[in-house]
Formats: C-alpha cells, sequence, structure tokens
C-alpha cells in the first residue's frame, strides 16, 4: 500500500478505504447492520425465492458473486453489460456487480424497436447480456445477430431456454469475497439511454460521483419525517432501470441504511398492498395521476393502511386541485407531496414541497406550472437565445441551464451532442422555463412540446394545468397540429371521469373562460385512453400522428 502525503492536488481516492464508488454501498452497511433487508421483491419482482427479501450481508454477497461470474466470462475493464429487463431483485444485484467489477451496466427498455436495439448494441459495443426470460423470444434474434450469445436469463415471465443459464446457476459457487480493482468515483459505470422520438437515443454517461450525489440529494428529502434516516423504506412500481430511477429510489434507500420494496410494473393495487404490508415511507409515483390512484384506492378499500407514508414524490404534471386532501385522506396528515423535476442527465434538480408554498401551489392549479428550487448542489439558470440570464427579468421565456457534481458526464460516441448540451460552460435541458416576480421558476414547457400558433408561443403545460380544473377531466394532454391559418391549432385530448352530461362545447368554453383567446384549445378530443410510458407519461408523439 503506497501513500502519498506531499502532493495536493491531482489525487484520486480509488482505493477499497477511501473511495467512493456504488459497488461498495451494501458492503459498508454490512459492518453496521449486515442482517438488516436491503431489499424486498413484490410479487413477480424477482425469480427465485432466495431473491425475494435479502439483507445486506446476502445482498453484498450475492454481488460479489455477480462480480466473479462476469469477469470468468472474460469481460474487461469497463465493458458494457446490457441489461434487458424489468424491475427485479436480481437486476437490482447485477447493478452492483457490474459495479463491483469496474464494468458498466446498459440496461435498456425491452419496449424498444427491433432496429433501434440493434442501433443500441452496436453504438455502446456490448460485449454481455442479460435478459428476462419474459423478453428471450423478442431479444433473441438480435443479440444472436450482434454474436451476443454467451448470456445469462433472469427466469421472470418464462422458462429459461436451454441455450442459456439461469440467473441463481450462474452465479452458484462463484466467491462471495470482492473483486480486486482500482475503481475512483469519476469512472462511468452506467450508460442510460434518453428517449428518443425523433432520433436515435443517446447514451447518457454515468459516473460514481453522479449516482452517489444523487443518492444523498434524495435521501434528504425522502427521509424527512422520520426519527431517523435509518428508518426509510422507499418503495416503487415504475420502471427504475432504464428510467435512471434507481438513483432516486434504490441508491438513496441503500445509502441511508434504509429498505428498497421493489414491484416488477405498475400497479397501484400492488403498490398499496406492498405499502401496506412493509409499513413504507416513501414512494415514488411518476406522475400526479399515479398519485391519485393510489389514493383513491385506499379510501376504497379499507384493507390498506397508508399512513406509514411520510413522503410521496412525483415529477411535474397537471394537478387536479383535490390531489393534496385525498393524499392526506388516506394516508393521515404525516404525508407530504414532493414534486421533482429534472432529467436523466441531470438528477439533482428542483424540489417543490406544495404545502410549504401553498399560494405559489394554488397557482399550479390555474397553469402556473412551479417547479420548486433548486436542490442546493444545483446551479440553476435560465437563459436567452444568446446565453444571457434572464434573472431579474420575470415574464421572459428561456431555457433552463445548469451546473452540478451530478450531470452527465456527456453522451457516449456522441461528441457533436456533447459540447451542444455544455455549450457556454452550462448543462442546456431543452426545458423552456421563466422566472416569477420572487425568483422562483416556472416550467413554461419542453421546447418540443410548446406549441406555435399566430405568432405566440404557447405552454401546453399550463392550458393542460387549467383544463384539468374540470371536475370531468381526468387526464389531459395538449399538442399543436398543422393549421393553414394559424400554423398550429391548440388542440386538448382528454379523458373524462364521466361522460353523462360533459360536451366537448362545455370543455371549450370553460378553457376560454380562464385563458387568453390564443391559449385555448381549438379543439378538444375525447378519448378511451392515452398512449402513455411504463411511467404513466403521455407520449404526446403518438397522439400528434393519430390526430394529425
Amino acid at each position: 500500500m503506497n501513500f502519498d502525503v506531499t502532493t495536493l492536488h491531482g489525487r484520486r481516492a480509488d482505493q477499497r478505504w477511501n473511495r467512493m464508488v456504488v459497488g461498495d454501498v451494501l458492503e459498508r452497511v454490512t459492518w453496521s447492520e449486515p442482517d438488516k433487508t436491503a431489499l424486498v421483491g413484490w410479487t413477480g419482482a424477482y425469480g427465485s425465492e432466495e431473491f425475494s427479501r435479502v439483507s445486506y450481508r446476502q445482498a453484498d454477497a450475492c454481488a460479489n458473486r455477480i462480480a466473479h461470474a462476469l469477469r470468468d466470462e472474460g469481460l474487461e475493464r469497463g465493458d458494457r453489460v446490457l441489461l434487458y429487463c424489468e424491475n427485479s431483485v436480481e437486476a437490482v444485484l447485477l447493478l452492483f456487480g457490474i459495479a463491483k467489477a469496474g464494468l458498466v451496466g446498459v440496461p435498456v427498455n425491452p419496449n424498444l424497436a427491433p432496429d433501434v436495439l440493434i442501433w443500441v448494441i452496436d453504438h455502446v459495443d456490448i460485449k454481455f447480456a442479460v435478459v428476462d426470460a419474459e423478453f428471450r423470444s423478442r431479444a433473441g434474434g438480435v443479440l444472436d445477430a450482434a454474436g451476443i450469445r454467451n448470456t445469462v436469463t433472469i427466469p421472470i415471465g418464462g422458462p429459461v431456454p436451454a441455450d442459456t443459464r439461469s440467473f441463481a446457476d450462474w452465479i452458484d459457487g462463484k466467491p462471495e469475497t470482492e473483486v480486486e480493482e482500482v475503481l475512483h468515483a469519476d469512472d462511468i459505470w452506467s450508460l442510460v439511454f434518453t428517449s428518443g422520438t425523433t432520433s436515435m437515443p443517446k447514451a447518457s454517461m454515468t459516473s460514481h460521483t453522479y449516482s452517489y450525489i444523487t443518492a444523498f440529494a434524495y435521501a434528504m428529502s425522502l427521509s424527512r419525517g422520520l426519527d431517523n434516516e435509518r428508518d426509510l423504506t422507499m418503495c416503487t412500481f415504475l420502471p427504475i432501470l432504464y428510467h435512471c430511477g434507481h438513483n432516486s429510489t434504490v441508491l438513496p434507500a441503500l445509502i441511508s441504511g434504509g429498505t428498497m420494496v421493489l414491484g416488477r410494473r405498475p400497479d397501484p393495487v400492488g403498490l398499496a398492498e406492498a405499502v401496506t404490508a412493509e409499513r413504507v415511507t416513501a414512494v415514488w409515483a411518476g406522475s400526479p395521476a399515479w398519485v391519485l390512484k393510489l389514493a383513491d384506492i385506499a379510501l376504497e378499500q379499507e384493507r390498506f393502511d397508508l399512513t406509514g407514508l411520510t413522503v410521496v414524490m412525483f415529477s411535474w404534471g397537471a394537478i387536479r386541485p383535490d390531489i393534496g386532501e385525498r393524499l392526506r385522506s388516506a394516508c393521515g396528515d404525516d404525508v407530504k407531496m414532493l414534486e421533482v423535476f429534472g432529467q436523466t442527465e441531470a438528477m439533482s434538480c428542483y424540489r417543490f414541497w406544495p404545502d410549504s408554498e401553498p399560494e405559489k401551489f394554488r397557482q399550479s392549479m390555474n397553469g402556473v406550472n412551479y417547479v420548486g428550487h433548486p436542490n442546493p448542489m444545483l446551479a440553476a439558470n435560465i437563459v436567452d437565445f444568446d446565453g444571457e440570464s434572464l434573472r431579474g427579468r420575470p415574464g421572459e421565456a428561456g431555457e433552463a441551464v445548469y451546473r452540478s457534481p451530478v450531470l452527465t458526464a456527456g453522451y457516449y460516441n456522441d461528441l457533436p451532442a456533447t459540447e451542444e448540451a455544455f455549450r457556454g460552460g452550462w448543462f442546456h435541458s431543452g426545458d423552456s422555463c421563466t422566472y416569477d416576480d420572487d425568483g422562483m421558476q416556472i416550467m413554461v414547457d419542453r421546447y418540443k412540446d410548446i406549441v406555435k400558433s399566430g405568432g405566440e408561443n404557447i405552454s401546453s403545460v399550463r392550458v393542460e394545468g387549467v383544463l384539468s380544473t374540470h371536475p370531468a377531466v381526468e387526464r389531459v394532454a395538449v399538442i399543436g397540429l398543422p393549421d393553414e391559418k394559424w400554423g398550429e391549432r391548440v388542440v386538448a385530448v382528454v379523458t373524462l371521469r364521466q361522460t353523462d352530461g360533459t360536451s366537448v362545447d362545455e370543455l371549450l368554453e370553460f378553457s376560454r373562460a380562464r385563458l387568453a383567446g390564443h391559449e385555448a384549445p381549438k379543439q378538444v378530443v375525447v378519448v378511451d385512453s392515452m398512449p402513455e410510458t411504463v411511467g404513466g407519461k403521455i407520449m404526446k408523439y403518438k397522439l400528434r400522428e393519430l390526430l394529425s
């Protein structure tokens, strides 16, 4: 062991006794509470019974066996491992094993189109793959064509094919000792793909620093109202592998010495059951619509007990006026809503606590989408087209830009996109925002969702916020469609809570009474259901394709 006691800069903390890497998170808790439950898999979120509930000691030993198994496949430092999986305890442990071995995890959405998956495998040069049995037939041809034949199957949703090995058999008998590897906080341990609707997705480079600092930032918020941080029991049924959610759910729970309860896929009843059985204290609900689903189910069925919840976290979106009241009715007065606003490339994001900003929350009901305060580790600004700050110029829309240790290191193998994103020394989010008179940021819209009509830029978020206050509207998405007169016309697509007596004309009149003339929808389309991601976000591009 060599020590340097003279150099004061350019140092690297890359030894096991001083490094900050994701693979060490589980091991460090084993020195305090080795037998505490680290991970709980709800029904369907584990392939073998041994992974249904694991302690920190068991989880760390398993991650070590995974690391050795990966190295025994001939994988070398920095090689990329594909995770073609939905949520499972095995997949989470695989991420830790990948980090321990000095490899790079590449989780992808199993619903990717075959041509996109082919492109992803080639773009990042995948060397090895672990696939859920449920998706083996979907992925098999693509993996074979890419020459990736020596794969492992997590036995969820189907049998293990004869030409692959089950996850448990693959790691059986491997050493439970650490893989010896020099690792550093700035090493990239994961590539997470951003969604692409008009082009191929970009691979956001995630360092150990990014994940560690993100975890600490979220842990501070998620553990509010608890006696101590180790009491944190986090739960989600939303995808967390390929949507970067492991950084804001799994890691905050484990870095606090708490427990993570994981569901397989969105299921409001299953979520209510898990919250009840495990006395969950914090939930990642995804969208306001999912918050209401959870509350409604608990209010309808007395068997559910959500009173352990202190934080219900969701992302921005149109909010119904009764959301807070219904949530407190279901969970009790100790629960707080937490709205977060960020993206894959910048997760140390904004926090908006509606109960702490009641007046601004009331304004949110009228389409003013406050995103709250930047996390203390996030330097956030709004700039105009020339890169000049709009601070002190309330009401002028510009682009939100960030500086933080929790930023993507770049887009893998895409220098032009990286240089464009970091122009001027700030990360450009692609989100249009403005300041209010108090200096708080308001989300105007995603640039791609702004409706350009009659020379005006119209915030779809504002129009959605207004329409969502109508008692008959369940969900709403506002889009722009081509129009010979206006360039684009504002179109509101809605699903209704009730159909009797609520007409399109009534919704149009409701909008006109509350919005400026150029903002009010020119057309309302009622649909039975919205095209949405597994996380509950409405896919507006599919609505545009459907209605164009």
